[in-house]
């Protein structure tokens, strides 16, 4: 009843384009529900990009085996993700969450021995947020799942920002350090917020392989569309 009546003086805002509107229930309003642009033509098991993926598929050398996505990186989803990431809505991390799981294939998620491994953010960044987005999403994804979640890589170096940097600076090897934490699991699904390049996923990848992986799969909430990495 206190909810109720709260919500009648102050209407709750969603959490993704801050408009007022949406039930008290719900995190974000029914507005960006309809608008999220989901990725439900054929998508290349490799890259995640709808088919057709280009002459040479982005992930052709890729130290992942696949990659999966549920959402384009555009519109509704980009200023869902901005949200979570820079003005700290965290339950959105949660909508992500079961969005990832009911729209990933069955197999992905439901193989025996799997464990869930989110992509960590460099040490200052994490700080200066005060949390992880893709640990969030990962931990929720958990919950949901039953998968076992471990801190199974450690990332160093300075980070440099992604946003606005070219192609080639996004791959360039001299900004992506990640190392296992002891022996890694022998199947495991990476977890992040958003897979642009791939060249993070791929180092991660390699590093979890070096460390006794046998098989690592990508998975993100969301998929950049960029013709560039076509």
């Amino acid at each position: 009843m206190l909810a109720e009546l709260v919500a009648l003086v102050a209407p709750p805002r969603c959490a993704a384009c801050g408009g007022q509107g949406r039930r008290a229930a719900d995190i974000v309003c029914a507005s960006c529900r309809r608008g999220l642009p989901w990725l439900t033509a054929p998508c290349c098991q490799r890259c995640a990009l709808p088919l057709p993926c280009g002459r040479r598929c982005p992930a052709r050398d890729a130290a992942f085996e696949s990659a999966w996505a549920v959402v384009a990186y555009q519109g509704v989803a980009r200023e869902a993700m901005h949200a979570l990431k820079f003005a700290g809505a965290r339950p959105l991390a949660q909508v992500m969450a079961a969005q990832i799981a009911a729209n990933t294939p069955p197999a992905l998620l439901a193989t025996a021995g799997t464990t869930l491994v989110a992509v960590p953010p460099h040490p200052r960044r994490r700080r200066a947020r005060g949390f992880d987005p893709a640990e969030l999403i990962a931990a929720a994804l958990a919950r949901r799942t039953g998968l076992p979640l471990r801190r199974a890589l450690r990332r160093g170096r300075a980070p440099s920002h992604q946003l606005g940097a070219s192609r080639a600076a996004r791959r360039d090897p001299a900004r992506l350090h990640f190392a296992a934490r002891g022996h890694a699991p022998p199947r495991v699904v990476l977890v992040d917020d958003v897979h642009t390049t791939g060249a993070t996923l791929s180092a991660c990848a390699r590093a979890l392989r070096a460390a006794g992986s046998e098989h690592v799969a990508a998975l993100t909430w969301a998929r950049t569309l960029d013709d560039r990495l076509r």
